[in-house]
């Protein structure tokens, strides 16, 4: 006789979500859906007949925990929009920002999963670990972007200024002094991911992987016409869930698709490996990548650049892409600008994209190894909830076309 186990809300993540499991008499799961039960976020509407600069400003309080990457996807948005060309050095102080961001965001995620893994003998190393890297990856986003958490320096056409041939210096001395301790950190979770003992194959699904860049983002290779959005009801074979889920479900090519590290090395390093274990050691080593990355840009930059190009922000009316690739995937928003002020804003945001695809990873293993599927792949559902309730009586969603482009 199959029984319901429900996990709500799922624990040591961003944000609230429900893990539906049907399991069997044995306690494996048959079938698993997961959504998400955070309330709307609506500030697409806020930032629609507001002036362009509003809107990075806006959207960036999606989330406290990816500020960067929303500002990000939003300038870009609008730089397309305008056909903004962003100066070189621009360009290198936002990727050396998100570069910052992704090994911030990744420790994060090891003090969310650190009780699944680390021994208590060795949690106080790994948490003065986790905190050390934090402290010098934010230094950086603070130094560059203006504040750590809500960057007020990354601007349309660019960034406000360049830093100053002193801050690049110590900048970049201060992230080669961080390397070995990334090294060491990266190489003792991995370890011990990989001793946990999970069962071999948990978490693995058949879908296919989505990402645009290696670690930064390229609109150049989203295809808006590959992607389809559908409403909850057209995706949960269960009609409670259907009608408790707060987020639509993004298809590209008519599937759901994986985005974030693991799908970052498949598209671009030829990653192989697939499942629980797989999503963490892609996470882990992508701490290293953004790093060297970082410290490349450094050494390149050229501090007497400009980093801000003229506009005429009045617009043409285009439908401009920003498409960021943040922590946890693909962030593509989507910005028209006419009459000086923006006409049209939406935002496709990472977890969306994981969320279909998250529940069906969790099936074929027993229940308790659920909350793992779950966190291997970083959820965070602050942004990913943008459908709204409209009818009082009932609480359905009516209005399908408010998902369309």
């Amino acid at each position: 006789m199959s029984e319901r186990i429900v996990i709500s809300p799922t624990s040591r993540q961003e944000g609230h979500a429900e893990l539906v499991m049907e399991v069997d008499d044995e306690g494996i799961i048959t079938k698993g859906r997961y959504f998400s039960i955070t309330p709307v976020r609506g500030l697409e509407k806020i930032v629609t007949g507001k002036a362009p600069e509003t809107a990075p400003v806006i959207v960036q309080r999606i989330c406290g925990v990816c500020p960067i990457p929303h500002t990000l996807a939003s300038v870009e948005a609008i730089d397309d929009s305008l056909d903004i060309e962003v100066p070189k050095a621009g360009r290198l102080l936002r990727e050396l920002t998100l570069a910052a961001h992704h090994v911030n965001s990744h420790a994060i995620h090891h003090f969310l999963i650190a009780p699944d893994f680390v021994p208590e003998n060795l949690m106080a190393d790994a948490i003065n670990s986790v905190s050390e890297i934090r402290k010098n990856a934010q230094y950086v986003v603070d130094m560059v972007a203006g504040e750590g958490i809500h960057p007020s320096d990354v601007r349309i056409g660019g960034m406000a200024d360049n830093i100053t041939e002193l801050a690049r210096k110590r900048l970049y001395a201060r992230l080669k002094q961080l390397k070995p301790k990334v090294n060491e950190h990266v190489e003792l979770m991995i370890g011990l991911i990989e001793d946990k003992g999970l069962p071999e194959g948990l978490g693995v699904h058949n879908q296919p992987t989505l990402a645009s860049h290696q670690l930064y983002g390229d609109r150049t290779k989203f295809d808006l016409d590959r992607f389809t959005e559908v409403m909850p009801e057209s995706w949960y074979d269960d009609p409670e869930i259907a009608k408790r889920a707060c987020s639509t479900i993004p298809l590209y090519d008519g599937r759901n698709v994986e985005v974030g590290p693991r799908a970052r090395m498949v598209e671009f390093q030829g990653f192989k490996e697939r499942g629980v274990v797989a999503q963490h050691v892609a996470r882990a080593l992508e701490m290293k990548t953004a790093l060297s990355r970082a410290i490349e840009i450094l050494d390149e930059l050229d501090t007497s650049a400009p980093v801000r190009a003229e506009f005429d922000e009045r617009g043409t009316g285009k439908l401009g892409i920003g498409a960021i690739e943040g922590p946890r995937g693909l962030d593509v928003h989507m910005a028209k600008v006419e009459n000086g002020k923006i006409q049209f804003y939406s935002a496709l945001v990472p977890t969306t994209w994981n969320i279909p695809t998250m529940g069906p990873a969790t099936e074929g293993f027993h229940h308790e190894y659920g909350p793992h599927v779950i966190r291997a792949y970083d959820p965070c559902l602050s942004c990913a909830t943008h459908v709204m309730v409209v009818d009082d009586e009932d609480k359905s969603v009516i209005k399908n076309e408010m998902v369309r482009i």
